[in-house]
């Protein structure tokens, strides 16, 4: 990969300034999730998810965001992965979402616990056959011996589930993370670029900052 170190883009398409930003953030997610969508298309809602391991090292992963309110912001996983089992050790987690198209980002960090299960079910309910069944399948982050183990598996579950509703697995649910920080990120040219941080001061107010690029 010779061109590592020359290929660039310079960004020049927004800016974001005090003057003229949404001062609640949660408004300002919402804004921007809503150009994502119309510009940015197909999993717009994906997001970076960190947790820690417990040597302290980070793990990330994409998830896709799947619902976004003042309570906090949702994702559905399985209860025995990886991750799952570090926000256990550690309910301290970040995400990320990166718009390319639209030469933004959005970091937030939050508290994350699971979501009530009557939520779960809800979401459940919603999602493809297909999707239902695998979540059944995978013991999610466990080692396996081959794509036939799978491939086995699923014709069990299958079977299983012939000719009835699919019912959620106790070990499959979703996570609610309430957010305490968030930063805005606008490309601009130069690599100058426009970084806004909302934190919350002891009243429980939010405050912006402007950072360096």
């Amino acid at each position: 990969m010779s061109d590592l170190k020359t290929v660039r883009k310079d960004y020049d398409s927004r800016q974001l300034l005090e003057s003229t930003i949404n001062k609640d953030p949660f408004a300002l997610v919402e804004s921007w999730l809503k150009d994502a969508k119309e510009h940015a298309g197909l999993d717009y809602n994906a997001m970076t998810f960190a947790t820690t391991d417990e040597a302290g090292f980070p793990n990330l992963r994409t998830v896709l965001l799947r619902g976004f309110s003042r309570d906090g912001i949702s994702f559905y996983t399985n209860y025995t992965s990886s991750k799952a089992k570090e926000i256990e050790k550690n309910n301290k987690v970040g995400v990320n979402f990166f718009w390319k198209e639209l030469e933004r980002q959005i970091r937030m960090k939050g508290i994350v616990k699971k979501a009530p299960e009557a939520d779960s079910d809800a979401y459940f309910a919603s999602r493809p056959r297909a999707s239902q069944l695998g979540a059944w399948v995978s013991d999610q982050s466990s080692i396996i011996e081959n794509r036939e183990v799978l491939d086995q598996l699923k014709k069990e579950v299958e079977e299983r589930f012939e000719g009835k509703d699919v019912t959620r697995p106790p070990f499959w649910g979703g996570y609610t993370i309430q957010i305490t920080y968030f930063e805005f990120w606008q490309g601009r040219p130069g690599r100058l670029h426009d970084r806004i941080a909302f934190m919350m001061n002891a009243d429980g107010e939010w405050f912006l900052e402007r950072l360096a690029p």
